[in-house]
């Protein structure tokens, strides 16, 4: 929003990240400390997540063998489950601890 006096400086600030893509990046990182409220008890307490890398890939350690190959087929709906919750992640990748 503009006033006769300029640009107001919130208004430049949010330009400013959402050109520079550090407005996507500060979304795909909110994942790591929601993780419980977006995946849900059952999947938060078999993982942790670990970083969200630039390129938009979450990265999340699976207690077990057996989870991870249960989560990699999950991937598709936790994906869109995350982008229904505003968090534009690209891809995961499933690591044992």
């Amino acid at each position: 929003m503009s006033s006769r006096y300029g640009t107001r400086l919130g208004d430049a600030i949010d330009r400013y990240l959402q050109n520079h893509g550090i407005k996507k990046r500060m979304q795909q990182a909110t994942v790591v400390p929601e993780w419980p409220d977006l995946v849900g008890d059952k999947i938060a307490a078999v993982t942790t997540p670990r970083e969200v890398r630039r390129d938009g890939t979450l990265v999340v350690s699976v207690k077990s063998a057996a989870w991870m190959q249960e989560l990699q087929l999950m991937e598709p709906e936790i994906r869109r489950q995350l982008e229904r919750r505003g968090k534009k992640i690209r891809r995961i990748v499933w690591r044992g601890e």
